[in-house]
């Protein structure tokens, strides 16, 4: 059994203060994909010692980042979607080539993709060049049937089932038409699974982030936006996920609540 966590954990400096480091003891994940990770190589080494971790923190200081902390061998990283990228996409695509125990490869991918914001028509226009580039990688990651699974933030709700107020955010960020379509070709053009919810029901929910502000996170009045996208190769051997939600509004280390699967390879 191989067990592959992703979480933003919105500062990583912040979420260990809030005691991340108990939930990483006692969920023991074999792979940890994290995103906002907003801090140096340093700080993310000393943090996360005894891991074999792939970091790229973005140009931008104080924003993005995004790291691979593996238990198992890693034998290659890669870092950004594209050859020349723009300093407000550095910090939210790394790869990296995991050893498995049988002697195969397994490419797992730590994903933060732009939020945007309707009122400033430029970051929208940055998140949907970004996710030109984002998918022309997932059809070369899909090609060849290898076993890759592409985790992360990905700040789009897919469907009306993946947001509490669905009607009230039609015209926003993060539940446009337009953002949704590229998860319809992520999973119906090239084929990835979207596990948790082919793994975690129908829905509503179960949702992985909710505002700090307000009364969002004990009404469960969240978003679904991060997930994990498999391969068909890797998709076949995945046997369970889950939303590790914090029991209380106090207990959580992060805004966003780990997505974690567990997979027999």
């Amino acid at each position: 059994m191989l067990t592959i966590a992703t979480v933003n954990v919105n500062g990583i400096r912040a979420a260990f203060k809030r005691d991340m480091a108990s939930w990483i003891d006692v969920r023991s994940p074999d792979v940890l994909l994290l995103q906002e990770v907003r801090a140096p190589d340093d700080v993310v080494g000393d943090l996360l010692e005894g891991w074999h971790v792939a970091h790229q923190p973005s140009e931008i200081k104080g924003r993005a980042g995004v790291a691979v902390a593996s238990r198992l061998p890693v034998l290659a990283v890669r870092t950004g979607v594209s050859d020349a990228e723009p300093a407000v996409d550095t910090g939210r695509w790394v790869e990296a080539d995991l050893e498995l125990l049988d002697g195969g490869v397994l490419t797992v991918v730590s994903a933060y993709l732009h939020s945007g914001t309707t009122a400033k028509p430029e970051t929208m226009d940055a998140k949907y060049a970004h996710l030109d580039l984002v998918t022309a990688r997932l059809r070369e990651l899909a090609a060849d049937g290898r076993r890759a699974v592409v985790a992360g933030d990905l700040n789009i709700a897919h469907r009306e089932v993946d947001l509490k107020n669905w009607k009230g955010n039609r015209t926003s960020a993060g539940f446009l038409p337009q953002e949704r379509a590229y998860v319809d070709t992520w999973l119906d053009e090239i084929g990835l699974v979207d596990l948790g919810r082919a793994l975690g029901g129908d829905g509503p929910g179960p949702y992985t982030w909710w505002s700090w502000r307000g009364q969002a996170f004990v009404n469960d009045s969240g978003w679904r936006i991060d997930y994990q996208l498999a391969t068909p190769a890797l998709a076949q051997a995945a046997v369970k996920v889950e939303v590790d939600r914090a029991e209380t509004y106090e207990a959580r280390f992060s805004d966003h609540a780990p997505v974690v699967a567990t997979y027999e390879v």
